[in-house]
């Protein structure tokens, strides 16, 4: 018989984190939010808990455990705040990760301690203004002089890329030509505070407005040749792996505003009168919670079965694809009704509800598009 509960070694994860989400993020992430600043203290707390290392071996400073564990923080996380969930994410997912993957010993031995603790951040840079979806229309270059990468080019919408405590940026660069014509690209490990590498002030986002998001421009950058990471030519592969990884953690965050959405209804419904009653008596409101909750449940088994599938080492690329997709839409969807159930309430960001308005719809851009996420599932489809 199939057993959907989850092993009493994730339910204990999931219910510490619950209950730090609720006892030290939820009542300090909404100033933090209006004033688009990023929580220092709450990820320094984040650290100490190992939930920025809980996928990496003890070896490297990690937790032991797997990226599983990693979804249900994520999902824990974003049912109170989503800036606080992709910081993990994206220093977690897309920082340390490539680097466990793909890195040699010495990376290794040089990064992830730092990173798995939460001390340092590592951040993904693929994007660029001119290459979002269209990875492969990459524009920044590196180019081998003696034993240095000289990097010239220019990074948008990177996450974590500016804190006081980032640490480096794994940045995909077309570093020459294949064979057959096509680019040739490569990823390379720059630390942050390298010459060359400027990075811009915070963009002015509609959410996620306590996480750090920024562009960045390398001229003339210059870091050993050493610093490239895993085989020179493999970049666009191992930046496919970890974006096929992203996916269901972006899915497990997506899961978790829309459960935050229901909680927040749910609980409104029990105190708001009109009409002299609760609105939770009317039957309008009873069928859009329910429907609600319909949507986090699907969505939370479609990531369930993409990350048990990436952990037996199945090939998991559509389950992936199609996680993102559900759960994506699931988020927006419940974000637009919990803000119609509060009504005047809903549109004010003292009420958590405006807040995951605010922040679902870049859950159906990032990680790939809705449109990208159709694509991939048709592609392995045959069709």
């Amino acid at each position: 018989m199939l057993d959907f509960r989850l092993p009493s070694e994730y339910e204990d994860l999931r219910k510490t984190v619950e209950e730090f989400a609720r006892d030290e993020v939820a009542p300090v992430i909404g100033d933090y939010y209006e004033r688009c600043e990023f929580p220092y203290p709450i990820v320094a707390k984040m650290g100490q808990m190992g939930l920025l290392g809980l996928p990496f071996p003890e070896e490297h400073g990690g937790m032991g455990g797997d990226y599983f564990a990693l979804c249900i923080t994520l999902e824990e996380l974003a049912r109170v705040d989503s800036s606080v969930a992709i910081t993990v994410e994206a220093a977690t997912s897309l920082g340390a990760m490539p680097i466990y993957r793909f890195g040699t010993e010495e990376q290794k031995a040089e990064w992830l301690p730092s990173l798995t603790s939460g001390q340092k951040l590592g951040a993904f840079g693929l994007t660029e203004p001119g290459s979002g979806s269209d990875a492969g229309a990459l524009a920044t270059t590196a180019r081998l002089d003696g034993d240095e990468w000289v990097i010239n080019g220019t990074k948008a919408f990177i996450t974590n890329s500016g804190t006081d405590i980032t640490g480096l940026v794994t940045v995909a660069a077309v570093t020459g030509t294949r064979p057959d014509g096509r680019k040739e690209i490569s990823s390379i490990i720059v630390p942050s505070g390298t010459p060359g590498f400027t990075v811009s002030k915070k963009y002015s986002k509609v959410g996620w407005s306590a996480s750090d998001t920024r562009e960045l421009s390398f001229q003339d950058c210059r870091v050993p040749a050493a610093n490239l990471l895993g085989t020179r030519g493999r970049g666009f592969a191992q930046f496919l792996r970890t974006l096929d990884e992203g996916r269901v953690a972006i899915a497990a965050l997506s899961v978790g505003l829309a459960q935050g959405c229901v909680d927040e209804s749910v609980r409104y419904a029990h105190e708001r009168e009109t009409f002299g009653a609760k609105i939770g008596t009317y039957q309008a409101i009873q069928f859009k919670i329910a429907e609600m909750e319909a949507r986090v449940h699907t969505a939370r088994l479609a990531y369930y079965e993409a990350a048990s599938r990436m952990l037996r080492g199945e090939p998991f690329k559509k389950q992936a694809a199609i996680a993102k997709l559900v759960s994506s839409e699931a988020a927006m969807d419940n974000a637009r009704d919990a803000t119609q159930i509060f009504g005047g309430y809903g549109f004010m960001n003292e009420h958590p509800v405006g807040r995951f308005y605010r922040d679902a719809k870049i859950l159906e851009i990032g990680e790939g598009t809705s449109e990208v996420q159709k694509m991939l599932i048709a592609r392995e489809l045959g069709l």
